[in-house]
């Protein structure tokens, strides 16, 4: 016998509630069934008592005394809802004061830490500008363990989980200064760029706070990731102001700032603002979160109509592809900019919603960069049959594969969604899941390459 309306409405609603509790991070996971089990409890009283299922479900959600502050974002989330009026206070504050006050005071800690940090070589000898591939290759280590730290932290995680997460640290660590590379090794410059994307993960896993095993957990560090690349462009920009601004103002004194900027504020600065930017994510998630959905329609038909011209152009010319080492790694980028376009589109829509003309877009996007990265494998197969294999290529060769299989799997289950024969939640599944590869692709190259090839 299929459920009354009012059951199916009062199930909908606590889905909805419990969702959004989950995606917002301002719950630990280990309370949300405890806290759904109340809020059941609380409405089971009051049906009891004579209320509807909606009214019910509204006086519970505003008796759940700690999560008044996110009934309100809740109830500003979904405002064509009645209970908006119910439960907005805009006289109220979001978060307790206090607890916002420790969150910012331990970020800054944390960020003036990382700016010390990143100089404490200097004390042995080592300069950025002479020294320039040691930084590269620990660069990671003067920001991400305190990143970690902080999440840790703020998540409460698991104190058993803390020696795992600091022996990937040091693991990384010894394979990026350990080995003997050549000058200006090919190796070494891999490894430089492979580090954080290993260590990542580990940022990751510190960021779900106990729900990495879960799609939700995974699909909201991927959120994170994009906005906390956003607001660090933000930030970096006001700082070339601030930088343009310095220079010109000690010239007229006849002072040349350029020493200090370079050997102390652009790399103090640079990494301090990783852990300023994370906090101003965890701070102002509200605001981009509404950002970064339309950024990504502004952006998606502006991408795939690149994609398309290229793919034109390139069929028109009948030339080849220029796979040279920058080349490749801009090309790469682009690449994973279009997955987290996708990410964002899919996590930012109603999945209860048809498809739409957006969504043909995002099919047309994918499926573009999906050709695209196939030209790439081409030239990349082309080159080594011909030079064999070196770093860059065997690593350029990997990197597309993988490219290769997450841009086609991904393309079929859009183009499933789109006939109506599939969710959007398995595209999810599937982008979540395949972090670890990414993962374990990057730590390969930091590990094995080096001695694989000589260390050259």
């Amino acid at each position: 016998m299929p459920a009354p309306d009012h059951a199916v409405s009062l199930e909908a609603q606590i889905d909805q509630w419990r969702s959004y509790l989950r995606r917002r991070q301002a719950i630990h996971s280990v309370d949300v069934a405890e806290l759904e089990d109340h809020l059941r409890e609380q409405v089971a009283v009051l049906s009891d008592a004579g209320l509807d299922s909606d009214e019910a479900f509204l006086v519970a959600v505003k008796r759940m005394g700690d999560l008044d502050a996110l009934s309100r974002e809740f109830a500003r989330e979904h405002s064509e809802r009645l209970w908006k009026q119910l439960v907005v206070a805009p006289s109220e504050t979001d978060e307790p004061q206090a607890a916002a006050r420790t969150d910012a005071i331990v970020a800054f800690g944390l960020a003036v830490a990382a700016a010390v940090a990143v100089k404490v070589p200097s004390l042995f000898g080592m300069q950025l500008d002479e020294d320039g591939e040691f930084y590269a290759r620990n660069l990671s280590f003067f920001v991400l363990p305190l990143l970690t730290g902080y999440f840790a932290w703020k998540r409460r995680l698991d104190r058993r989980m803390l020696p795992w997460l600091a022996a990937a640290f040091v693991a990384a660590a010894v394979s990026a200064n350990v080995y003997p590379f050549d000058p200006d090794s090919s190796t070494e410059a891999l490894t430089a760029l492979h580090v954080p994307i290993a260590l990542w993960l580990v940022v990751g896993i510190a960021y779900a706070g106990g729900r990495w095993s879960q799609v939700a957990g995974r699909m909201d560090f991927i959120r994170f990731s994009g906005e906390l690349f956003i607001y660090f462009v933000l930030i970096a920009l006001g700082g070339g102001v601030l930088t343009a601004f310095m220079v010109v103002l000690f010239e007229t004194i006849g002072i040349d700032a350029e020493p200090f900027i370079e050997s102390w504020l652009l790399p103090c600065g640079a990494v301090g603002a990783v852990i300023v930017a994370s906090w101003l994510v965890e701070a102002k998630q509200s605001v981009i979160e509404n950002m970064a959905p339309v950024l990504t329609r502004l952006f998606t038909p502006l991408f795939a109509a690149v994609l398309v011209t290229f793919l034109g152009a390139l069929l028109w010319t009948g030339g080849g592809l220029d796979i040279e080492r920058d080349t490749l790694i801009q090309f790469n980028l682009l690449l994973v900019v279009v997955l987290g376009l996708l990410l964002y589109s899919v996590s930012a829509r109603d999945p209860g919603s048809p498809p739409g003309v957006f969504d043909v877009m995002q099919v047309v996007l994918v499926v573009g960069a999906l050709v695209a990265d196939a030209v790439a494998l081409w030239a990349i197969g082309a080159r080594i049959s011909e030079f064999g294999f070196s770093p860059n290529r065997t690593a350029a060769l990997g990197v597309n594969v993988m490219l290769l299989v997450n841009l086609a799997w991904s393309a079929v289950l859009y183009i499933r969604f789109l006939r109506g024969r599939g969710s959007l939640t398995g595209l999810e599944r599937w982008q979540t899941d395949y972090l670890l590869v990414y993962a374990v692709w990057a730590a390969v190259v930091v590990i094995v390459f080096p001695p694989a090839f000589g260390y050259a």
